[in-house]
């Protein structure tokens, strides 16, 4: 061990160094490209055109829940497996895999919330040809086409999507090494006895490329021991343009042909400074891609957790303005397509295809699959401070205080790796934080919460009880040879957990009992960093793809392990409280299905305007696929803002879900009253909006959690028919209710904010200045300026009192925000609990506000449930509104009495003062 530390250390050294002196980009020499990475290489190397493959259409069988047949390659002979569903839902799920592999290949695991429904499957017509089959409704079928395989959903005379179409699949069977000296003598006598495997004398013979057995990059190599083993398939989209999802990559929301260079990669790394506007990989892979026009929204859902590229091209890509018009005047009848080609490195072909019709269907689809976003505590919803790192005990002290003293409210506060013993995660440093429950309880006290760092990379050190109890429980990732897996991260030599074992991942959760992790309390929460895995000497800073989860090999798991390390973090933190607390829970790394655990950011950003813009598509298209709690650092964690920069960052991040400040550990200090009383009011003013808006913000994620739909969503979601929205990435909704367009520019003197719906009109709420929709609005600017308007038809509820945290604003009154529609009417809920336990599921208010004839009412969404409140309303603000001759109030016990009111004839805006009813009562408002 001695002398493997002893050769490493200098390789840590220089990481570290270019790592801390945050002067360097991305050193794009550290990451593949498609032509480094030879199963991406070889498949990109297949052009479109004929496939070798057919179905065998008497190998056919129909059952109520599936059909199956045979595919052959005619080129090498090998047969594969279809097999096709209907699923509950208008999904239609497709499966392909190896008649008969050498061995299993891996099939994902824990990410589908249960075994999809099925629907039986009804056979419309057959002949040599192929078959039609129903998939329920009257106009939607599936085409199978025999020679060549190929595969078109339809609706009417509509194809919505073809299959292989362009002769693109391509599935890499398992086989025998030529040279037989590692072959494996099971796998061999099974290719004697089975000719279905065997390859036929007719059979081309197939030439070994490079890499297919053994890849080097850089000093890295790895050892292929199953050869070559990738799957891709083409999927075709008639009619669509506009494309989006498979996050995470730092580009634009509407994604780009990828024609002219790489294609989108998926595969979770820890990239240092990370690049902007390109394809490269992230730190999270969602295998998940929406296609929209204004007729309909469809999504495709690629289950394979080994590292992926998708390519895009499209028969529009590249025309300009004139091109098109062209077209126009020509009478071209060339209909757009876009066309998308995924490749995977191992696995099976195992694809969902969701056939919406409408954006919230595809949301409610792709939920049904893999689960809701978490609910979290409601302090969660709240302001994070973090930086990398808060030096000691009275340094949080110092900070919390700070907060207080300058009349900011905030939530959490972060402590980075520097707060263990030695980068020895569940553990504190006995000097700088020799009493942490006194810490924490400091902060209890104040109603405020901490959130600690536990990373999956464990000090190899037999002093160290988290390391001795994985090793003596073999619950170590290994080698290729067998031995427990070790590289270098942050405490130097480190092991990595095999998160992928369910016993492992129970263990792990047993760790966070308060008994385990001394020194926490029920006020600490968890940030799970660093888990793509980062491995600072290995390839690409990550694991090597021939290390072992017991019988799979790494590369097959690999954009999982974040995933399952979130799972089990956040299931330590449910089980400590005996399964009442809700959790919250960071994560870096994530994959399909993270969000039913937690919370994501943007990663290791930097202090630049761009950064900044990046933000808002980054988490667009991370709510798209279900992942809604997402935010960036804000100020950037690299470099160091200017004041405007950081000003306009706390107001961007204010309307973001996750809303945290963070810094590199090099950074100057950059709490909000450092610089200077003015920037200190701007910032203090941006945290206030966030938690006046608490209540509707809390209501989006109630949402969230029940249906799937994103919080923070593109306006083509509400507006799916307006192509005006379909590549806007500079403005969002927050819910249906709320449009913010940050200002993004340095030295801004105004932003132009599309204002949608031709029979809309939209608030400015901070005026109450009434627009009207389908409109491009320039809107003057100052540094105090957030631009953010309320539809009309839309009632808002907040609460005005600011306090230091959310949990001191619980029993506070509300504030009703009325913004009527052209049509005078308009519609909200307010949504109420506790705010932090799982009795959310039977204990809740929630109610239904609407205004109509001149009378607004508070209706029980839930009667059912169980909660009372002792907030109430204190005020109500109609905006577009009339003045009354008087105002009258009718609570369900019958009583009437007369409210109080202004009316601002210049603004139509009628305020409502003290009303007083309990705000989880019935009530009617009554303008007269």
């Amino acid at each position: 061990m001695a002398t493997f530390t002893e050769r490493m250390a200098p390789v840590l050294v220089l990481w570290l160094a270019v790592f801390l002196s945050g002067t360097w980009a991305v050193d794009k020499g550290n990451f593949k490209t498609c032509d480094q990475s030879s199963f991406c290489k070889r498949q990109r190397a297949l052009k479109p055109g004929e496939s070798p493959y057919r179905a065998l259409l008497e190998t056919m069988e129909l059952t109520n829940t599936r059909l199956t047949l045979q595919l052959i390659n005619d080129n090498n002979k090998v047969r594969l497996l279809l097999e096709l569903y209907r699923l509950q839902g208008n999904m239609t799920r497709v499966k392909i895999n190896e008649l008969k592999p050498l061995k299993p290949r891996y099939e994902v695991p824990d990410v589908l919330i249960r075994e999809p429904p099925t629907e039986p499957l009804s056979l419309l017509s057959q002949d040599e040809n192929g078959v039609v089959l129903s998939l329920g409704a009257e106009s939607q079928r599936v085409i199978l086409s025999a020679r060549p395989f190929r595969l078109d959903i339809m609706e009417g005379r509509e194809v919505v999507m073809s299959l292989n179409s362009r002769g693109l699949l391509a599935f890499e069977h398992l086989r025998m090494r030529k040279d037989t000296s590692q072959a494996d003598p099971e796998a061999e006598k099974k290719e004697e006895a089975d000719p279905a495997a065997q390859p036929e004398a007719a059979k081309e013979e197939e030439k070994d490329e490079d890499g297919m057995w053994e890849e080097t990059f850089k000093s890295h190599t790895d050892s292929k021991p199953n050869g070559p083993s990738a799957v891709s398939l083409d999927f075709s989209l008639p009619g669509v343009e506009h494309v989006y999802g498979i996050p995470e990559h730092a580009d634009t929301l509407r994604l780009k042909t990828t024609e002219n260079g790489d294609p989108y990669r998926l595969y979770n790394l820890d990239v240092f400074q990370y690049e902007l506007y390109n394809p490269m990989a992230l730190y999270g892979a969602v295998p998940v891609m929406l296609a929209h026009n204004a007729q309909r929204t469809t999504g495709v859902f690629w289950l394979n957790a080994a590292e992926t590229w998708v390519d895009i091209s499209s028969n529009t890509a590249g025309k300009t303005v004139f091109g098109k018009m062209l077209d126009y005047v020509q009478g071209s009848n060339e209909t757009p397509q876009t066309d998308v080609r995924w490749i995977s490195e191992s696995g099976i072909i195992d694809v969902f295809i969701m056939l919406g019709p409408t954006p919230k269907d595809v949301f409610s689809q792709y939920a049904s699959l893999t689960g809701t976003q978490a609910f979290p505590p409601l302090a969660a919803v709240g302001y994070h401070q973090c930086r990398w790192n808060y030096n000691d005990q009275e340094d949080v002290a110092a900070v919390d205080a700070g907060f207080d003293e300058h009349d900011i409210p905030y939530d959490y506060i972060w402590l980075d790796i520097e707060h263990t013993d030695g980068k020895r995660y569940f553990t504190w440093d006995p000097h700088k934080f020799a009493t942490p429950k006194e810490m924490l309880q400091g902060l209890s006290d104040k109603k405020r919460k901490m959130v600690a760092i536990v990373d999956p990379h464990i000090k190899v050190d037999s002093n160290y009880k988290i390391h001795n109890e994985i090793r003596s429980r073999s619950f170590y990732i290994k080698n290729k040879d067998g031995g427990d897996y070790e590289g270098w991260c942050w405490p130097g030599s480190a092991g990595y957990p095999d998160f992928t074992r369910a016993d492992m991942r129970d263990w792990w959760a047993s760790m966070f009992a308060y008994d385990q992790y001394e020194g926490s309390m029920k006020n600490l929460d968890t940030w799970n960093d660093m888990n793509e895995p980062s491995v600072f000497n290995g390839p690409e800073v990550t694991m090597h793809k021939d290390a072992m989860h017991g019988a799979w090999e790494h590369r097959d798991v690999h954009n999982m392990y974040g995933f399952y390390v979130q799972m089990a973090t956040a299931e330590g933190l449910i089980q400590r409280s005996g399964g009442v607390e809700r959790p919250f829970v960071l994560t870096r790394a994530f994959f399909a299905g993270s969000q039913r655990y937690g919370a994501v950011w943007t990663g290791d950003n930097a202090a630049e305007w761009e950064h900044l813009k990046i933000s808002i598509p980054m988490c667009l298209s991370l709510g798209l696929v279900g992942i809604s709690f997402c935010g960036a650092d804000v100020g950037g964690f690299f470099k160091s803002p200017n004041t405007e920069l950081l000003v306009r960052w706390y107001q961007a991040g204010a309307y973001q879900p996750f809303f945290r400040a963070h810094a590199h550990l090099d950074t100057p200090r950059r709490e909000p009253w450092l610089f200077g009383p003015e920037n200190t009011a701007l910032i203090r003013e941006a945290v206030r909006q966030r938690y006046t808006l608490l209540p509707y913000w809390y209501l989006q994620f109630y949402h969230a959690h029940r249906t799937g739909e994103p919080i923070m969503r593109p306006l083509w979601v509400e507006y799916p028919e307006d192509p005006a929205t379909f590549a806007l990435e500079d403005e969002y909704l927050i819910g249906r209710d709320l449009l913010v367009h940050p200002v993004t520019e340095e030295g801004a003197r105004g932003v132009t904010a599309y204002l949608p719906g031709k029979d809309q009109v939209w608030f400015d709420v901070h005026t109450f200045q009434k627009h009207n929709g389908a409109q491009n609005l320039y809107i003057p600017v100052t540094m105090s300026s957030i631009p953010v308007f309320q539809r009309g038809g839309s009632i808002i509820p907040r609460k005005i009192r600011v306090r230091r945290s959310s949990s001191c604003m619980m029993q506070d009154p509300y504030t009703l925000y009325v913004a009527l529609n052209l049509q005078r009417t308009a519609e909200g809920e307010l949504y109420i609990d506790d705010g932090h336990t799982f009795n959310y599921e039977k204990e809740f208010i929630h109610r239904r506000l609407s205004f109509a004839n001149n009378v607004l009412s508070s209706v029980n969404l839930a009667p059912e449930a169980q909660f009372s409140t002792s907030s109430w309303i204190e005020r109500i603000v109609i905006l577009g509104a009339s003045k009354p001759s008087k105002v009258l109030l009718k609570t369900d016990d019958g009583q009437e009495s007369q409210v109080e009111f202004d009316f601002d004839a210049s603004m139509s805006v009628l305020t409502l003062r003290k009303p007083g009813m309990n705000a989880g009562a019935d009530w009617n408002v009554m303008l007269q």
